[in-house]
């Protein structure tokens, strides 16, 4: 098995590791016209920084609108919520779900940590934001079947990060994927998607959905089944 592939590779069956294999094999997505991305990711900054939840949430909700507008795949609504549920060991940082009674993909993300309860750097909340939309363009974009993390998701999240990042931001190196290891900061890992939060850390009211009946029609954009999608990270200090 070639280096790069997360440990919990091993455990995947062969329809799972193809699409593995197939999210690995794309280390980047090219946004048309990003400038105004870059800009549109400034005014974000600002208003993180003066502590407003609502024009955050406009603001990365404008951003995001933006990203699928230039590639052309279904929308995304965005949430931006207060402070991140945690236990002692781990923080939610982003949340993507789809499917279900869900009229539309739902990313939700926070804005404040949640042992000092401060507001989170901009650059990690823009990078939170950009991996939840980068599991978004799995589905939507790649069309796989499922969205794993991958040394070329986490490559796809980078390079939205450095196309849209202000230049101050973008100059700062990302955390590290370590491969041989689990790529989801939890207490077990094992195969990482689909997957629910545990109990302790699942958002209220947006639950994730579970299985669902298949609608009589779907539309050719929508992923083939229900999932919920989560990122659960340690604590850092921001």
């Amino acid at each position: 098995m070639p280096p790069s592939k997360f440990r919990y590779y091993d455990k995947l069956n062969a329809g799972q590791r193809r699409i593995y294999d197939k999210s690995d094999a794309v280390p980047s997505v090219r946004l048309p016209a990003a400038l105004p991305l870059r800009d549109s990711a400034e005014r974000l900054a600002a208003v993180l920084a003066g502590d407003d939840r609502e024009s955050t949430q406009s603001r990365a909700q404008m951003l995001v609108d933006g990203i699928v507008h230039r590639l052309h795949v279904a929308p995304v609504e965005v949430k931006v919520l207060a402070v991140r549920p945690s236990t002692s060991r781990q923080e939610l940082h982003g949340l993507y779900e789809f499917g279900g009674k869900r009229r539309r993909p739902l990313i939700s993300v926070w804005m404040r940590t949640a042992q000092k309860r401060q507001v989170v750097a901009f650059r990690t909340f823009l990078r939170t934001l950009l991996h939840e939309v980068a599991h978004h363009l799995d589905y939507q974009y790649l069309k796989l079947e499922d969205s794993y993390h991958t040394q070329g998701f986490y490559k796809r999240a980078e390079s939205l990060y450095r196309q849209i990042a202000p230049p101050e931001e973008s100059a700062v190196a990302p955390p590290a994927a370590t491969p041989g290891a689990s790529p989801v900061a939890t207490p077990t890992a094992a195969v990482p998607r689909p997957r629910r939060p545990p109990p302790s850390l699942a958002p209220r009211p947006a639950r994730p959905t579970g299985k669902a009946p298949r609608p009589a029609s779907r539309p050719k954009s929508s992923p083939s089944a229900p999932v919920a999608q989560t990122e659960l990270q340690f604590p850092e200090p921001d």
